[in-house]
């Protein structure tokens, strides 16, 4: 059936979205934001990551256990990237509103688990609590995962300046190398280290924090200056 040959939902006709549904496939939605990347990397960063790694994995278990991949959602929860601007963000009850609306239209198609794949650091803690209340209002398994942080050891294993992805930094500058490497503004890469910034101190306490306090100066965490797409793309 020519509707199985690819995982994306966008490319597909209804019909051919109905087998899938029949199929009892887990529909993924990429969880992302539209926000600042420092002055190299496009504020299209973690939709693209988190698209390109839900495409990905569905194909490697196609067979196995059968995924389609919604278009990512870019409206995130960026308001500590809004002073460095190109930042759209949403708040939780909106976030929240539209998630919900993404799950009773794919009810309506037939299907009856979502997989909400996220890849925007800010998107961690509230979809953890929109998950449990969306898979008791819709009686559903929803359920929510990190990218980054789904493969935190394996991607410590790569990278040479920090143990883990941070923003706009040696990792997720690898994988736009790998992604699409006429991207990256690498005339400006040397420029993007941040002017120190603060720590966000104890997990026991939380408050906001805005990347002018974190980041200063670019709004970069990490060294984007050993990026290679041979990182980025695992080899």
């Amino acid at each position: 059936m020519q509707g199985f040959d690819d995982v994306r939902w966008e490319r597909m006709t209804a019909p051919e979205i109905g087998e899938w549904a029949a199929r009892d496939a887990t529909v993924m939605l990429p969880v992302a934001a539209l926000e600042q990347h420092g002055p190299h990397l496009p504020v299209w960063t973690d939709s693209l990551i988190g698209h390109a790694t839900c495409v990905r994995a569905a194909r490697l278990v196609r067979d196995d256990a059968p995924a389609i991949v919604l278009p990512p959602m870019w409206q995130g929860i960026s308001e500590h990237h809004l002073p460095f601007g190109g930042t759209i963000s949403l708040d939780f009850r909106a976030m929240r509103a539209v998630l919900d609306c993404i799950a009773r239209s794919i009810r309506a198609c037939g299907f009856r688990k979502l997989f909400l794949v996220n890849s925007h650091g800010g998107n961690i803690d509230p979809l953890a609590v929109m998950a449990r209340e969306m898979g008791a209002e819709f009686v559903i398994p929803v359920v929510t995962a990190t990218v980054h942080g789904a493969a935190a050891a394996d991607i410590a294993k790569i990278l040479e300046t920090q143990w883990s992805t941070q923003h706009a930094c040696e990792a997720e500058t690898s994988l736009w190398l790998a992604l699409d490497p006429d991207a990256v503004r690498k005339d400006q890469v040397d420029r993007a280290l941040s002017n120190g910034g603060m720590s966000v101190g104890s997990s026991a306490f939380q408050r906001f924090w805005s990347f002018a306090e974190r980041a200063p100066g670019t709004g970069v965490r990490g060294d984007p200056r050993a990026a290679t797409a041979e990182k980025g793309s695992g080899s």
